[in-house]
């Protein structure tokens, strides 16, 4: 079925056209033409699927096509979790209403509110923000809501279970209750999803494959290693050439560090992604890393969700996810759009648990490997602290990603793009 199939406007299909998109994809086929009807929405789909263009095409065909209340008004407002993931939102949208004279905006944390402030206070017609720095805009009386036609959540799941759910609370109850709100993620649980009737109005649901599903084009390995060899494991790794554009996640920002250095040692160029970095330094990260100056991203929870770069090759879990929906849309980040992608777990003796939890969950076995020629006999240093012990000496060394909410304790394992 070709875009223009969907009822989309003349000149959403030109950008589209000249983006290189051919036909939609399943969750885009599937989710525009409910979109495009005003309904409410819950799309669920793996990463890399295209649910951004799912989302932001229809809004912005209504937004062209449908005369607003009033001018010079915001008209739709997405919420995204993190600062990387509102900028890839924000760079797809620019594209696809490169014709269309509809006024965006982003907003999110670590970089001046001023252009914001002023980008609000004109009535940008749709802005896309993370939900701590659009409260306190709000709190400034910085923002106007009350002709908003079009809430989005994306990530959902995520926004939901990261500790935003009060945010998201306070931001909703300062909206119209007319209104459509449309969810989407990879994964959304059954109860999670049981929250989204205090946002939504009789919602249709769009799923396309199983839910929390791995992509099929992705190849899932298990190396068993010591806690200390990790890093060095990793190296080892990293001495094969088909391994070109790497993303490892940590499970602290001291260890991205402490990771980084060791292979920046090697001569191996590395760069960090985690929310001890600034804003400046975290994009050009991403920068570096999707135009291959840097060959290794390292990155902790917090940035998945925003991550949204073709070609990498490799995922590697150096830390083992804490729940199943983290793993999903780690490995997510490769075997994109129907691409070929490996994803790597080191997995230590505290990890046997949740890897059968996970197994579990996706219904297969992981295979399990043995690096060719590592040593694996090599003794731990005395005296080395884990990453756990170093983050709590200085005030904490997670990924910034706060407290996790939760109504599902069995999916816990302590027990796009387009």
């Amino acid at each position: 079925m070709p875009f223009q199939a969907l009822g989309l406007h003349p000149l959403i299909l030109q950008a589209i056209q000249e983006t290189g998109y051919t036909e939609p994809t399943p969750i885009q086929g599937a989710a525009i033409p409910e979109i495009l009807k005003g309904n409410d929405l819950i799309g669920i789909a793996q990463t890399g699927t295209g649910k951004t263009a799912a989302f932001t095409l229809p809004l912005l065909h209504r937004l062209h096509s449908v005369a607003p209340a009033r001018q010079n008004a915001t008209r739709t407002l997405i919420l995204a979790p993190t600062r990387e993931l509102v900028v890839q939102i924000e760079e797809n949208v620019q594209a696809y209403a490169k014709h269309l004279p509809i006024s965006i905006t982003k907003v999110f944390g670590g970089v001046s509110e001023r252009p914001q402030i002023q980008a609000l206070r004109s009535g940008a017609q749709m802005v896309i923000a993370t939900p701590g720095r659009l409260l306190d805009l709000m709190s400034q009386r910085c923002a106007d809501f009350s002709a908003l036609e079009h809430l989005v959540l994306d990530e959902a799941d995520r926004m939901l279970d990261m500790g935003f759910l009060p945010a998201i609370r306070r931001v909703v109850n300062a909206l119209p209750k007319k209104r459509q709100t449309l969810m989407f993620s990879a994964t959304l649980s059954k109860e999670i999803e049981s929250l989204t009737h205090e946002f939504q109005r009789s919602p249709k649901v769009v799923q396309i494959g199983r839910r929390s599903n791995p992509a099929e084009t992705v190849t899932q390995l298990v190396y068993e290693v010591p806690r200390h060899l990790k890093a060095s494991l990793l190296c080892h790794l990293l001495t094969d050439p088909t391994m070109n554009m790497v993303l490892v996640f940590t499970r602290t920002k001291h260890g991205a560090d402490r990771v980084a250095r060791k292979l920046e040692s090697l001569s191996i160029k590395t760069a960090t992604l985690h929310s001890n970095r600034s804003q400046n330094q975290r994009l050009r990260a991403l920068d570096d890393f999707r135009s291959g100056a840097v060959r290794v991203l390292i990155a902790t929870d917090i940035a998945a969700r925003g991550i949204d770069v073709d070609g990498i090759s490799h995922v590697v879990n150096l830390d083992f996810p804490p729940q199943v929906e983290d793993y999903v849309h780690r490995i997510g980040r490769t075997g994109r759009a129907k691409a070929i992608g490996d994803a790597i777990s080191f997995i230590c003796q505290d990890d046997h648990s949740n890897l059968r939890a996970l197994e579990r969950f996706i219904g297969r076995g992981l295979v399990r490997k043995l690096a060719k020629d590592f040593n694996y006999a090599e003794p731990e240093p005395l005296n080395q602290p884990r990453d756990e012990e170093r983050g709590r000496r200085n005030g904490g060394g997670g990924g910034g990603g706060g407290r996790r909410f939760s109504t599902n304790s069995s999916s816990r394992f302590g027990g796009r793009s387009r």
